[in-house]
């Protein structure tokens, strides 16, 4: 069983930054690829990052997160943040902290097995 809590959520001024953060516990090898989801108002989950836990080569991103997002996790990988500069209104969702076994595969949120509560992330123009 794996447990994800996140924090860090807030509202903020477009332009502006945010890192979110996820804390782990639980089975590590249930855990190797953890990454962030995002819910905006009236739309379906996307994904938005992804990073393995032995990764050396950071993590993949999303085109919505591409150049304005990254991802990374601590030294003892148990916990992965979420670092988002230049925010956009239509960035305003709950974030979600996901995690799974293995880092390949679709990125539905049917392929994720272990998720957090969600981080509200409310971005003003």
């Amino acid at each position: 069983q794996v447990t994800l809590v996140e924090s860090g959520g807030a509202s903020v001024q477009a332009g502006g930054s945010l890192r979110l953060s996820c804390t782990a516990s639980g089975d590590p090898d249930s855990r190797m690829c953890m990454g962030w989801f995002r819910q905006a108002p009236g739309k379906e989950r996307e994904e938005v990052a992804r990073i393995y836990r032995d990764s050396m080569s950071g993590g993949r991103y999303e085109d919505s997160a591409k150049g304005r997002f990254t991802i990374s996790q601590d030294g003892a990988k148990d916990k992965v943040y979420l670092q988002m500069t230049n925010l956009k209104p239509e960035d305003t969702a709950t974030y979600y902290c996901v995690a799974r076994q293995f880092c390949v595969g679709p990125s539905s949120p049917a392929n994720w097995k272990y998720w957090g509560q969600g981080t509200q992330v409310i971005v003003s123009s």
